[in-house]
């Protein structure tokens, strides 16, 4: 057991070949350091299979599906029938990753931006959160997700913000979430940290990334979800509050926007 305060991973990939053998391990170290959830977040959806037989897994571990900007133009269309039969499954919580990313891919601007509004209408549809990826697309994204939200609500979190001060504001005022990884904990990453110092904190949820983005004093190595603790401590630092505090906050703000993997906990 553990003394350190209960956190959720709320996004990480634990199919990814970077933990390869030792996932039961990573799995394990997680819940040593306190993180008792995580979402592995499905960026293609053939590889939905994999990413769903970890979570069914592994206690504490649950799933989301959706295809990743970066592969939209790669992958066939998703179909919000698809998106939403998937749904259906116990440990399926949210739609995505999905979202705009002009930094790498920008040539497929508009094939992302039509697989975004169908993850979108099954999110409304299935009454799951959306899960975004922005980069480098601001005004595309709070224009659609603006549009979009008039046409119906949904709930969303803007993954591993890193975004500017405009665009947080404009998810933050259709009722989004905020995601913390660990580039807010980076000693560079002074304004990110001023953006989110400037939202509600009950609005912020935590994540890894993993096996991206290792906060310190882990970073340039591999992620896992076992390292969100230290951008915890970071968030109660940018906050004001006690570790504790801040991990209780969050608990209760993906509990919130995740409410199937709130209601599957207290069903176990």
């Amino acid at each position: 057991m553990t003394d350190s305060p209960r956190l959720t991973d709320s996004h990480c990939h634990l199919d990814f070949p970077d933990f390869g053998e030792d996932l039961p391990e990573i799995v394990a170290r997680a819940r040593a350091a306190g993180v008792h959830r995580m979402v592995t977040i499905c960026t293609r959806l053939r590889n939905e299979p994999a990413v769903r037989a970890i979570a069914e897994a592994h206690e504490g571990v649950f799933y989301a599906a959706g295809t990743h900007p970066m592969s939209a133009a790669e992958e066939p269309m998703a179909t919000v029938e698809e998106l939403v039969a998937l749904a259906r499954h116990p440990k399926f919580v949210g739609i995505g990753e999905t979202g705009l990313d002009y930094h790498y891919t920008a040539d497929s601007a508009e094939v992302q931006r039509q697989s975004l509004r169908i993850h979108i209408a099954a999110a409304r549809e299935t009454g799951l959160p959306l899960i975004i990826h922005a980069r480098a697309a601001d005004e595309d994204m709070a224009r659609i997700l603006a549009e979009e939200h008039r046409a119906g609500a949904i709930a969303c979190v803007m993954h591993c913000y890193s975004s500017g001060p405009e665009l947080a504001r404009a998810a933050l005022d259709l009722g989004f979430y905020l995601s913390m990884s660990g580039i807010a904990a980076f000693p560079k990453s002074r304004e990110l940290r001023d953006i989110f110092a400037a939202a509600p904190v009950d609005r912020i949820l935590v994540e890894t990334d993993a096996p991206y983005l290792a906060p310190p004093p882990h970073r340039g190595r591999r992620n896992e979800p076992a390292y969100v603790a230290h951008t915890a401590k970071v968030g109660a630092e940018v906050y004001g509050l006690s570790h504790a505090e801040f991990a209780a906050r969050t608990e209760a703000n993906f509990e919130r926007l995740f409410s199937k993997a709130a209601a599957a906990a207290k069903v176990a």
